[in-house]
């Protein structure tokens, strides 16, 4: 027995020597994401972009925002604008329940919570199995994606979050 395989290898150890395996190997990675569910549709997010997950609570109404931003939550005193999900694709607004969940992702430089109905699952998959969003009319909600991925429970809408945030004029330039 060799003195190296005489150790234990610590899991991220593992992690990392899949890892250059798979570089070395050309095989690619998988990409993870969260999946979550607005009404029966599914989106997600990639998974190094969210922070944490956290049910609904009480946030603090700003004047003079868009109907999808519900307000500000104080987390360990950064204040996090939320986004209503179902607000911004044009449903209509969340009836917030301790049932619903806030996804905290990282967007650039900033922190926003995405206010969802359920989180369903954690996914992986490789860029090679997202498809194109078919363009068949000019749709607000259809700018925020940024593919669609077929999975055995139906699709997941894949959310572009920079493009999701973007101001109105900016997402027109």
């Amino acid at each position: 027995m060799s003195e190296a395989s005489s150790h234990p290898v610590a899991p991220e150890q593992q992690q990392s020597a899949h890892h250059q395996a798979s570089i070395v190997l050309g095989v690619p990675d998988a990409t993870e994401l969260i999946s979550f569910a607005i009404g029966a549709d599914q989106y997600g997010v990639d998974i190094m972009s969210v922070r944490e997950i956290k049910g609904w609570s009480e946030i603090t109404h700003l004047p003079k925002q868009p109907d999808y931003v519900r307000g500000v939550l104080n987390l360990r005193g950064v204040m996090v604008p939320i986004v209503d999900l179902r607000c911004r694709f044009g449903q209509g607004v969340t009836e917030a329940t301790p049932m619903h969940i806030v996804i905290i992702v990282q967007v650039e430089d900033r922190q926003v919570g995405l206010l969802a109905d359920r989180v369903l699952d954690i996914v992986s998959f490789e860029a090679s199995q997202v498809q194109p969003v078919p363009r068949v009319a000019q749709s607000g909600r259809v700018d925020f994606l940024s593919g669609l991925l077929t999975v055995d429970s139906g699709m997941i809408a894949l959310i572009d979050l920079p493009r999701l945030l973007a101001l109105p004029a900016e997402a027109a330039a």
